[in-house]
């Protein structure tokens, strides 16, 4: 006897039927929450506007607003205490109900997104296209608790907590974001989550009001309970196998990036090279890798490949890519040394010819003075023009420097000789072999 105390002491611990609410007062409860008419129905219109809303701008505090003022829960309870107690009005009341609800807020939903002018789909849109066996879970463990609330005496603050775990009402709008964007893959993932969170919560619905012996209200066969049965066992089926697939790939999906991870660390510096930037996609199993450094031979990058087998990564496909080199920075130096030769022999020429330049125009004095020396040696000399030009020869790339020198009389002209005389004195006093000398009377 003293042993089986502790058990009797756990078994009432854990007993619901100890705060079970009244029969009735269950009944009532439930049949209330099914009605969406004038206030309901205005709830959940604002609720599903709000979530929108918040979806739109990815704000998440407002996605929880809009979970706690959803009426969204009551039918579905209705569904599945309806079955559980083969109460067949009533379900088919709450199944009406909550196909009223869920075609209000998809139209609602899909309205907002038709004349929104934001149409990015931001992480809180993404989140409820993937459902996974995890959503399963917290739909079944959410709708538990939701039920369990509704049929105890005390009934607390439960439900709002449940409308948010189980998150029915990101996923009806997020099917409208779909639709109303023509993204149809949206509107199918988020759909497939709403399905899920619906099915399973009715069956914690349906289980709880089981276990409690919740008082069956209409009369059924056992022929009609084993089709109800079997239609049930079909409806999970359904919705659970997807999810079940969905979840294993959520899995393998988090086991590559967490091996990718470390293996991207372990090859993070090779021989003088230097991973710079890594890009890891599960979806197609590559990892990128982007080095700098010394360019990687093939060799190097045969070994970088090998090491991704004892990180049990199978399958991946390591695509290289090199950014900075040593030999691209040497090369881009000898090239900007070039470039800094050819700009000093340019300045040289540049300066040459300014100083060239520079002398033709200190020069216009020069005949002026050849006038002045050569009146004193030939008084019969009466102008002097002088000047410099360029001579350009056939054969040769660069023109030479020629000075032409005109020499006018006044009466007696030069003889010959004269003429000789003064082109190898104006050589020999311009300092230059490529003198032509004119003489004009």
């Amino acid at each position: 006897m003293k042993n089986s105390q502790p058990l009797r002491r756990f078994l009432q611990l854990i007993n619901l039927e100890s705060d079970l609410d009244n029969f009735d007062n269950i009944h009532e409860t439930i049949e209330k929450a099914l009605v969406f008419k004038g206030t309901n129905l205005w709830i959940l219109v604002f609720a599903i506007l709000v979530a929108s809303v918040g979806l739109n701008m990815n704000s998440t505090a407002v996605i929880i607003g809009a979970m706690l003022i959803s009426p969204l829960m009551g039918p579905i309870n209705g569904i599945g205490y309806s079955i559980a107690t083969y109460d067949m009005p009533l379900f088919r009341q709450a199944l009406k109900n909550f196909s009223f609800a869920v075609l209000a807020g998809l139209l609602a939903s899909t309205a907002y997104f038709a004349i929104s002018p934001i149409s990015t789909a931001h992480s809180e849109l993404l989140a409820r296209t993937s459902p996974t066996i995890y959503d399963v879970l917290i739909a079944f463990f959410g709708g538990m608790a939701g039920i369990v609330a509704i049929t105890s005496k005390q009934k607390g603050n439960v439900i709002p907590g449940v409308a948010i775990a189980t998150a029915l009402m990101p996923p009806l709008c997020t099917a409208g974001y779909g639709l109303a964007t023509g993204q149809f893959t949206y509107l199918f993932g988020a759909l497939y989550l709403f399905t899920i969170n619906t099915v399973f919560i009715a069956l914690s619905a349906l289980i709880i009001s089981q276990v409690l012996k919740l008082p069956i209200k209409g009369a059924i066969d056992e022929s009609q309970k084993r089709r109800i049965n079997q239609i049930i066992s079909l409806v999970l089926a359904l919705v659970l196998i997807p999810s079940i697939y969905f979840g294993y790939n959520l899995v393998q999906k988090e086991n590559f990036m967490e091996s990718a991870a470390r293996y991207v660390d372990n090859v993070a510096v090779v021989e003088g090279n230097y991973l710079l930037k890594n890009e890891i996609n599960p979806k197609t199993r590559t990892i990128q890798l982007v080095y700098g450094g010394t360019s990687l031979s093939e060799e190097q990058k045969e070994e970088i490949t090998t090491r991704s087998a004892d990180f049990d990564l199978k399958n991946v496909v390591i695509d290289f890519q090199q950014g900075f080199s040593y030999a691209d920075i040497a090369i881009r130096n000898s090239e900007v040394e070039a470039l800094k030769a050819e700009i000093n022999r340019l300045g040289m020429i540049i300066r040459d010819r300014n100083a060239r330049l520079s002398g033709f125009e200190t020069r216009p004095e020069r005949g002026g003075e050849l006038l002045a020396e050569l009146v004193i040696l030939y008084p019969q000399v009466s102008e002097v023009s002088y000047s410099e030009t360029l001579k350009y020869i056939q054969g040769k790339t660069a023109p030479e420097t020629l000075t032409l020198v005109t020499i006018s009389t006044i009466g007696k002209s030069l003889t010959d000789k004269e003429q000789g005389q003064v082109e190898k004195w104006l050589s020999t006093r311009l300092g230059s072999e490529s003198v032509k000398v004119f003489f004009d009377k």
